[in-house]
């Protein structure tokens, strides 16, 4: 069985894979960040106010000075500024890592800060952490959490990531094989084992420890830090939306097809790249280029190097592929005034209400190739971004699976692009009952948004 079919309510622990089925091949330093639109016309708010029904996902972060000044601090500060975040002050201690992916062990000066405790006001059956960060060389960091279920007992500090933003020092890494029992880690998602028991994650911390080569002034600063708790009812299918806006965004459209058998030391090649396409299509769109240094390490003869890049810098070294969620996400926070976030929206209407705003939205889904009309494929996990809505409400979307930039563009129908991307439940090519991702979304928007984009994320619950 391979990861991306695991009979799991749990839908994200394979479906982030990027590679598309094996039996089915798909149809034949930034600069200032502005979006290649900038008029923003009235759209969607999204449901507010006290009658709005109360929504399945709870994202929450730690963004602010003050939020910095909270928690427990051994080691580090706040900083504040334009973007304030936290660094090094002085070493709490150090300690010996050996890398599991090269063999090396180093020693490394270290401090932590430990989140207050989150009250999840809904009782999560999963929940994903992310962060927004710059590791210069000489340092990385490790975001781990801990919580307590709904029977007062506690979960073990899991590890959440090992991350840098360049791979000199260690290797990117999530950690396989953490489990109590009752919950599990799932590459970048926590997990409770068995979700029709009740059980359920009712609170968390998270504990930054940010690391250093010894006798330095190195420091990673952090910016964001934040996770995203869920209790998506198990379905085959979801409620029809009614369409509610009609606009496109001009993004930059990337294949990952034309870069099959290119560096297949991360995942096999362009074949497998669907997620860092899809965020370097919206980095661009937010502004942010890559140098001719940066980028001089790809063969001159490739097409959009920078796709490459993005795929070398999202790859996860122990899950073996450029599907990390938060990789991702904090890969596009390493290009200058973005950030980035992995949560849940709960409908099409959430994305009509972030399009209108001028943001592109990350999707993550899984179907059979008769399930999406003219995508000529069917796959265990892909991402594709979404540019907006036409005047009947179908999904305009750049697939990145298609066989040339200028195909990319794609228009889906609403209710088969809705119904695949947050289901949690599907049938696999084998008949079998597999996971579906829930509407699981990674978000990219400027470090200092307008107030029509911060009110639109506020209503799909990002601040």
């Amino acid at each position: 069985m391979s990861r991306a079919e695991q009979p799991s309510r749990r839908a994200a622990q394979p479906s982030r894979r990027t590679v598309l089925t094996a039996a089915v091949v798909a149809a034949a330093t930034a600069g200032a960040l502005a979006p290649a639109s900038a008029a923003v016309p009235d759209g969607p708010a999204g449901p507010a106010g006290p009658d709005a029904p109360a929504r399945p996902v709870d994202y929450r972060s730690w963004t602010t000075y003050a939020d910095w000044r909270s928690g427990t601090a051994q080691g580090t500060r706040p900083v504040a500024g334009a973007r304030p975040g936290l660094v090094i002050a002085a070493a709490h201690g150090t300690v010996d890592y050996t890398d599991p992916h090269t063999g090396t062990t180093a020693a490394w000066e270290y401090a932590t800060w430990t989140s207050p405790v989150h009250h999840l006001p809904v009782p999560s059956t999963e929940a994903i952490a992310s962060w927004n960060a710059h590791t210069p060389e000489g340092t990385w960091l490790q975001v781990e959490l801990s919580g307590t279920y709904s029977d007062g007992t506690a979960t073990p500090w899991y590890v959440m990531g090992r991350w840098a933003a360049g791979d000199q020092d260690i290797r990117r890494t999530s950690v396989d094989d953490q489990t109590d029992g009752r919950s599990t880690i799932w590459t970048d998602t926590f997990s409770i084992d068995d979700a029709s028991t009740g059980l359920r994650l009712a609170s968390y911390r998270l504990r930054l420890t940010l690391y250093r080569r010894p006798g330095t002034k190195l420091t990673p600063t952090v910016w964001r830090l934040g996770a995203m708790g869920s209790d998506i009812p198990d379905r085959f299918t979801v409620p029809a939306s009614t369409p509610g806006l009609a606009r496109e965004l001009a993004v930059p459209r990337y294949s990952q097809e034309i870069h099959k058998g290119q560096y297949p030391e991360y995942d096999n090649g362009g074949e497998a790249w669907c997620s860092p396409t899809s965020s370097q299509m919206i980095v661009e769109y937010w502004g942010g280029r890559l140098t001719p240094e940066q980028l001089a390490w790809v063969d001159p003869s490739y097409a959009d190097p920078q796709v490459c890049h993005a795929a070398r810098y999202t790859y996860d070294y122990q899950y073996e592929g450029c599907g990390n969620w938060p990789f991702n996400a904090a890969y596009a926070a390493t290009f200058e005034g973005l950030q980035g976030v992995v949560t849940r929206l709960v409908s099409l209407t959430d994305l009509e209400t972030l399009v209108a705003a001028g943001i592109p939205a990350i999707t993550s889904q899984s179907f059979l190739k008769e399930e999406l009309t003219g995508a000529g494929y069917g796959t265990s996990g892909h991402l594709m971004t979404v540019i907006g809505f036409t005047a009947d409400g179908d999904v305009i979307a750049n697939d990145p699976a298609s066989p040339s930039d200028e195909a990319v563009r794609r228009v889906y129908r609403r209710r088969e692009f809705e119904n695949i991307w947050l289901r949690t439940k599907r049938y696999n090519a084998s008949g079998k009952v597999v996971g579906g991702t829930g509407g699981v979304c990674y978000l990219y928007f400027p470090a200092h948004p307008t107030p029509r984009q911060r009110k639109a994320l506020a209503a799909v619950g990002v601040r």
